[in-house]
């Protein structure tokens, strides 16, 4: 039987493995870290359980709510999503645009009248950039002063060197009604893409993992160096090498690509322009858990360290100790645009410290637990650079034969589910292989 060597034990990762095993073909994951799961494991430490980063299923596929549901034993949280946002102290419900009720008048009435303006336009024209994009969509005082801000700090990048094919349903663009009911009142209604979640009841989000444990040979603590592709093989630091028929890689691509032997210059010069955000999380245990209404929270303050703030207690009480809280903190960073020049410790006293002055802390607070710890990849930055060095770095890939998947592979805004099935499209093609 033909060998496929699978590079990555993350969601793309397992998506492949789970079709593979489908169609009774059992694949082999080979992961550079100690711990299954990417850029969606789980950590456990004196009793709190924090993922890396925020994870939350929010999947309206029929079929991957119930394999994940079943690697949680069917054990499963299930919320309402309540998002909210920090500006310049105002905690304002998520999207700003529909829930301008309770910000400043002047403010307000400028937003409202560049919306009634934009409304006689009916198609944006020759948009070239996400700048553009959002002046057409929402009115340049909005524009600069809500998403423009954020986005910087969440993409480190500004917004007239963004493309805009990564938007899809992330920002949404209300009937001009809207904008006036929720700048009269403080009840909206929800028009948040994640309306229901799901979580797990214990273990963290990796636990939606379990199910597809047991259908791939996993082998842990393997970070590959070099592909031959001449010789289909593929050696690992460990000094391991092995032999493979088809490879499916969900390795982010500015690391694969010099992996692989004798790779030509042009895609070697072509993966370094792809660029992506690092993230800084701070993890806190707290004495206390009525820290927030909300279970996320944008930032949009440019004096504020952070980014983005989630509440695992919130998800579930397994979460956390007995009568404890949690606060999970991101601060973004990228090589490309905002290189991080400090230890990732020095940014636990900042997020606190910060956190006191948003009000989610109170001074009297007592922190039983904190860490920091730094996620190379957080998200792709869909800079201007992106789309052309990503066409070549593909076209290679193509050419190679090597299937790429998952957010890095693909390079894509990809969520959990779409990741999963990102994998099962590779190995769908690999078995297309196969079959010719």
């Amino acid at each position: 039987m033909e060998e496929v060597v699978i590079l990555g034990a993350g969601m793309a990762g397992f998506g492949a493995a789970h079709c593979l095993h489908n169609e009774g073909r059992r694949a082999v994951i080979f992961e550079k870290n100690s711990y299954h799961g990417g850029t969606a494991a789980t950590f456990t430490n004196e009793g709190f359980i924090f993922d890396d980063g925020p994870h939350i299923s929010f999947t309206k596929n029929k079929r991957l709510r119930q394999l994940f549901d079943l690697g949680a034993n069917n054990q499963v949280e299930t919320f309402d999503a309540y998002v909210d946002n920090i500006w310049i102290g105002h905690r304002i419900k998520h999207p700003a645009q529909v829930n301008l009720h309770g910000l400043p008048e002047e403010l307000v009435v400028k937003i409202i009248l560049e919306q009634i303006e934009l409304k006689t336009v009916k198609q944006q024209v020759g948009i070239k950039n996400y700048k553009e994009w959002l002046y057409a969509s929402f009115g340049k005082t909005f524009a600069e002063t809500f998403p423009m801000k954020y986005g910087k700090k969440f993409h480190t990048v500004s917004a007239e060197n963004m493309a805009t094919d990564w938007i899809g349903p992330r920002l949404y663009r209300p009937e001009i009604e809207e904008v006036l009911k929720g700048a009269l009142s403080s009840e909206t209604k929800d028009v948040h893409y994640v309306n229901e979640f799901h979580y797990p009841t214990t273990g963290g989000f990796v636990s939606f993992f379990n199910a597809f444990l047991p259908q791939a040979e996993i082998n842990l603590q393997h970070k590959a160096e070099e592909i031959d592709l001449q010789k289909k093989s593929v050696r690992f630091k460990n000094g391991k090498t092995v032999k493979f028929d088809h490879l499916i890689s969900s390795v982010p691509l500015p690391e694969l690509i010099p992996m692989i032997k004798d790779v030509p210059e042009e895609v070697l010069k072509a993966a370094e322009k792809l660029a992506c955000t690092s993230c800084v999380v701070v993890n806190l245990g707290i004495k206390r858990q009525n820290l927030s209404q909300a279970h996320w929270t944008y930032v949009y303050d440019e004096d504020i360290v952070f980014t983005r703030l989630n509440f695992p207690h919130l998800l579930s009480p397994s979460n956390v100790p007995d009568g404890c809280g949690s606060i999970q903190v991101e601060s973004y960073f990228s090589k490309k645009y905002k290189p991080l020049e400090k230890d990732p410790k020095e940014y636990i006293e900042l997020t606190i410290k910060d956190l006191i002055r948003c009000g989610i802390l109170a001074g009297e607070d007592e922190i039983v637990f904190k860490e920091a710890r730094l996620i190379g990849y957080a998200n792709v930055i869909f800079d201007l650079d992106r789309i052309p060095n990503l066409k070549i770095v593909h076209a290679f890939l193509d050419e190679a034969g090597i299937r790429y998947c998952g957010r890095y592979g693909e390079w894509k805004y990809l969520w959990t589910d779409t990741s999963f099935l990102s994998g099962e499209k590779a190995a769908r093609k690999v078995l297309e292989e196969i079959k010719n």
